[in-house]
């Protein structure tokens, strides 16, 4: 596979291989896309939970002195 980019984007690219982090520039983009590939899945895992909460209901009154007590428990 072949990637064009932009002079500065490539230079960038081929800068952060140099810095040592990286072995070269194709370990660099492999990292890029694993965190990419991360992030997405953790917003789709985030989505779901928010979803689950819509989906359960109106919200119940939360009383803080309860809740700590019965995990204290009192």
């Amino acid at each position: 596979m072949n990637i064009s980019l932009p002079e500065q984007m490539k230079a960038f690219a081929e800068a952060q291989a140099r810095n040592g982090q990286y072995a070269n520039v194709s370990d660099y983009m492999r990292d890029l896309i694993r965190r990419d590939q991360d992030r997405r899945q953790a917003i789709v895992e985030i989505q779901a939970l928010i979803d689950e909460g819509l989906a359960s209901g109106p919200s119940q009154p939360f009383d803080m002195q309860t809740f700590l007590a019965e995990r204290e428990g009192r």
